[in-house]
C-alpha cells in the first residue's frame, strides 16, 4: 500500500535522481561517416557553380568523392572536410600545408604542386595515383581553388577514366579557371586515360609537404618573374611577340607564390618580422595584379598602377635587407 510517507520519498528519490543525471558527463556520441557527411549539403555534378562552405571556398565536384577548391581556411575549414566525410587532402599549392590540423580530424595531407602553367605527364600520373590509392573522399586544393587545384582534378578524373576532357573542361569553367591559364588547360585536353601499368609505374610517395626551395633561390625565381612582367608591361599586359610562351596571369600568379611560400622558409624566419610582413604584402599586390589581368575588362591604368606598387615595395625591401 502507498502512503503519503512512501510518496514523499519517491519524490525525494526521483529529485536526487534527477541532480545526479544533470552532473554527469555528456555522452559523446560518435557520428558514422554518413551522418558526418549529412551535416554538410556536398556539392554535386549538376551545380553550375562552385559552393562557398563555411572555412571551404570555391568547392566544386569532379567525380563521385572527388572535389577541388580552395585551402582549408583555419579550423573551420578542416571541420568543414570532416563533415564531408573527406579522409585525404592533396594540395598542389606550393605553401606548406598544416598537416598537423588534418591529422587532429582523422584526415590525411599529400603536397604534389604544380605551377600556374600545368604539369607534366609524371605528375599528372602521380596525381591520379594518389586519387586512385588513397581513401576517399579526396579534396585537391590549391590557394584560391580556381586555377590549379582545377586542372589537376580534371586531369587526374580524364587520367582515371572518370569523365571525359569535354567534361573535365566544363568543370574547370565551373570553377572559374581563367582562360589565360592555357598551360592547365591543355593538361586536361591531352589528358587520357591510363592503363593499370601506367598508374603502377607512377611515383607513390605521397609526401605530406613538398621540400620547397630555400630564400636565395626563390629570389632567383623571383627576378626572373619581375622580368618577364617588365616585358609583359611594355606589351601592354599581353604576351610579347618575342616571347609568346610568357602568359601574363601566370606570371603574375607564379611572383605571388613565390613571395608568399616565403613564409615557410627557415631564412627568412631568422629576420626581423618587418621582412616577412614586406613578403607578405608583395604576395597580396602580385595576386591583385594576377586578379586585374585575369578580370574580364582589364585596365592598363591599373595595371600600371598595382605594377607600381609592387616594384616599390621590392626596391624598399632591397634597400633595407639587401643592398
Amino acid at each position: 500500500m502507498i502512503t503519503h510517507r512512501n510518496c514523499a520519498m519517491l519524490t525525494v528519490l526521483a529529485a536526487i535522481a534527477a541532480t545526479i543525471a544533470c552532473n554527469e558527463a555528456p555522452r559523446v556520441v560518435e557520428r558514422t561517416p554518413d551522418e558526418a557527411t549529412a551535416s554538410v549539403t556536398l556539392p554535386t555534378l549538376a551545380d553550375a557553380l562552385p559552393v562557398d562552405l563555411p572555412g571551404l571556398p570555391n568547392v566544386v565536384a569532379y567525380a563521385t568523392g572527388l572535389f577541388s577548391g580552395g585551402a582549408p581556411e583555419g579550423d573551420e575549414g578542416f571541420e568543414t572536410l570532416r563533415s564531408m566525410g573527406v579522409k585525404t587532402i592533396l594540395s598542389v599549392d606550393g605553401a606548406q600545408p598544416d598537416v598537423d590540423a588534418a591529422k587532429a580530424l582523422g584526415m590525411r595531407y599529400v603536397h604534389l604542386p604544380i605551377g600556374y602553367n600545368g604539369m607534366d605527364k609524371p605528375r599528372t600520373l602521380e596525381i591520379a595515383r594518389a586519387v586512385k590509392e588513397l581513401p576517399g573522399p579526396i579534396y585537391i586544393h590549391c590557394h584560391h581553388g580556381k586555377h590549379r587545384a582545377a586542372g589537376a582534378t580534371g586531369a587526374a578524373a580524364v587520367t582515371l577514366g572518370y569523365m571525359s576532357n569535354a567534361e573535365a573542361t566544363q568543370r574547370m569553367h565551373v570553377s572559374g579557371t581563367s582562360p589565360h591559364y592555357v598551360g592547365l588547360y591543355r593538361c586536361v585536353a591531352v589528358a587520357s586515360v591510363a592503363n593499370d601499368q601506367e598508374i603502377l609505374a607512377a611515383a607513390n610517395a605521397f609526401p605530406e609537404r613538398w621540400r620547397t626551395t630555400g630564400l636565395v633561390h626563390s629570389m632567383v625565381e623571383i627576378d626572373e618573374a619581375s622580368e618577364h612582367l617588365k616585358r609583359i608591361q611594355s606589351a601592354d599586359w599581353k604576351a610579347p611577340a618575342a616571347h609568346p610562351d610568357l602568359v601574363p596571369a601566370a606570371e603574375a600568379g607564379r611572383l605571388a607564390d613565390l613571395f608568399r611560400n616565403l613564409q615557410d622558409d627557415d631564412d627568412c624566419r631568422s629576420k626581423p618580422a618587418e621582412f616577412m610582413e614586406w613578403m607578405l604584402a608583395a604576395s597580396h599586390d602580385a595576386s591583385q595584379l594576377e586578379t586585374e589581368i585575369t578580370s574580364p575588362t582589364p585596365s592598363l591604368e591599373r595595371l600600371d598602377r598595382q605594377w607600381g606598387r609592387l616594384k616599390d615595395s621590392c626596391t624598399h625591401c632591397h634597400a633595407k635587407y639587401r643592398d
